[in-house]
C-alpha cells in the first residue's frame, strides 16, 4: 500500500515527542502515513515555512496559530490548531549569578519569587523567551503584571541557545521548554525556580497545526495524521514506556541529547540546581492524559485577550482550535471527548470528574497562581 507524505516540522524539544512516536513506532504508518519530519532552528523558521506552503503541518507554540490567523507578528495566515500536543513542561530561572544575589526562595512559588527578583533584581530584568508569540512569553507577563515595579526586558533567544544566553551573561532569566532548562542546569549557568504550571496549573504548550485551506481540501489526510498523534501521545503517558521514550527521543535524528537531560521532563523529576536533590513536580508535562490534547476553544479565547483582542478578535481565535475536528474524527476511535468545547479557565482547583462521551474524565488542576478565573464560554456551548 503506498503512504501518503506529509511534512511536518518541529522544533527540538521534549513535547515534540508525539510527532516522533507517531513516526517511530508505526502509528502513522498504521494510518498510511509517511510522517516527514523536518526539523527547524527556531519557531519564526517553522512559522514562516508552514505559512509559505513547504510544510503540510507543524508542532507550534499555542499562541501561534491564534496570533498568525489575528494577523500579528510575521507572515500573517489562517492557522488551524487541530489538537494539543502538550500542556505545561516549561521552566522559569535564573542565572546562577542571580540565584546567589536572590537569596533562597521556596520553589515554585511565583508569589515569593516576584518579591525576591523586585527586592534584588537587576533593572531591568532581562529575561530570555523563545518566541514573542508563546504561551513562555504570557505566562511572563501576566506573572509579572502582578508586580508593576520589577522592569522586565524581553529577549528573543531560540531554545537550543538559551544555555549559551544565560552562560554568557546576555539573559539575567529565562522561560523555556525542556530539555533546555535542565541543560542549563547541567552546565551550572542558571537554576529552576518554578515550572510554567506554578503559574497556570494546565497550560496548553504546544499544538499540531496547519494551514486552513490545507485542512480543508485534506480531510482525509488531517483525521489519518490526527489519529496517529492521538494514540502516539496515549503512549507516551503510560509510565512503562517512558524509559524507550527517552532512549528515542535522545537519537541524533531527534533531539541528540544524553538521556539524563531528556528524562527529567518525561518523568517530571526535576533537578533544580547543580548538585540538588531531584524535586518531583506533580503534571509537569502532560501528552494526553486530563484531556491534554484536546483543543479547548476557552485557552484559545485566552491566548486571543493576552494578546490584546477585542471580542471579535477573540470570536476569531476560537475558530482556531478545531474542537469539532477532533471530535469528529476522534471519537469514532475511542477518544473520550468533554462534553463542552470550553470552560471557565483557572477555576479547577483539584483533579475534578466532568460529563464525557464515555461517562466521565478527570480534568487536571487549572488554577492561575493569583486565583483568577477566565469566563469566554459562548451560552449556546461549541
Amino acid at each position: 500500500m503506498s503512504h501518503t507524505v506529509l511534512n511536518c516540522g518541529y522544533v527540538p524539544l521534549v513535547d515534540c515527542a508525539p510527532l516522533i512516536i507517531a513516526r517511530e513506532l508505526g502509528f502513522a504508518s498504521e494510518e498510511g502515513l509517511d510522517l516527514n519530519l523536518i526539523r527547524q532552528p527556531s519557531w519564526s523558521a517553522l512559522r514562516d515555512m508552514l505559512a509559505l506552503g513547504h510544510l503540510d503541518a507543524a508542532q507550534m507554540l499555542s499562541p501561534l496559530p491564534v496570533a498568525m490567523s489575528l494577523g500579528l507578528g510575521g507572515l500573517p495566515a489562517q492557522i488551524d490548531s487541530l489538537m494539543g500536543l502538550s500542556a505545561n513542561g516549561t521552566v522559569f530561572g535564573v542565572s546562577t549569578r542571580l540565584a546567589a544575589d536572590l537569596g533562597p526562595v521556596p520553589f515554585g512559588d511565583p508569589q515569593a519569587l516576584l518579591r525576591a527578583l523586585c527586592a534584588n533584581g537587576p533593572r531591568p530584568l532581562r529575561v530570555g523567551v523563545p518566541f514573542p508569540y508563546s504561551m513562555h512569553r504570557l505566562l511572563l507577563s501576566y506573572w509579572t503584571a502582578s508586580a508593576p515595579d520589577l522592569q522586565v526586558e524581553i529577549i528573543t533567544v531560540p531554545p537550543p541557545r538559551m544555555a549559551d544566553a544565560v552562560a554568557q551573561g546576555h539573559v539575567d532569566a529565562f522561560w523555556v521548554g525542556e530539555p533546555w532548562g535542565s541543560a542549563i542546569v547541567g552546565r551550572n549557568a542558571g537554576t529552576i525556580a518554578m515550572a510554567g504550571r506554578h503559574v497556570w496549573g494546565f497550560a496548553p504548550e504546544k499544538v499540531l497545526a496547519a494551514r486552513h485551506d490545507w485542512v480543508e481540501e485534506n480531510p482525509d489526510s488531517v483525521r489519518r495524521l490526527m489519529r496517529a498523534i492521538s494514540q502516539a501521545a496515549r503512549w507516551l503517558d503510560m509510565d512503562k514506556n517512558k524509559p524507550l521514550a527517552v532512549e528515542i527521543l535522545g537519537r541524533s535524528e531527534h533531539l541528540n541529547l544524553s538521556p539524563e537531560v531528556i528524562e527529567p521532563a518525561v518523568t517530571g523529576v526535576l533537578t533544580l540546581a547543580q548538585g540538588g536533590a531531584p524535586t518531583v513536580v506533580e503534571r509537569f508535562l502532560m501528552f494526553h492524559n486530563h484531556a491534554a490534547s484536546f483543543p479547548w476553544r476557552s485557552q484559545a479565547a485566552w491566548i486571543a485577550a493576552q494578546l490584546g483582542a477585542d471580542e471579535a478578535g477573540i470570536a476569531q481565535a476560537k475558530q482556531c482550535f478545531r474542537s469539532d475536528l477532533y471530535r469528529a474524527y476522534l471519537g469514532p476511535i475511542g477518544t473520550d471527548l468533554p462534553g463542552a468545547s470550553e470552560k471557565v479557565e483557572g477555576a479547577i482547583a483539584e483533579p475534578t470528574a466532568v460529563a464525557s462521551s464515555r461517562g466521565e474524565m478527570i480534568l487536571a488542576p487549572d488554577a492561575f497562581f493569583d486565583g483568577r478565573t477566565f469566563d469566554f464560554t459562548a451560552p449556546s456551548g461549541e
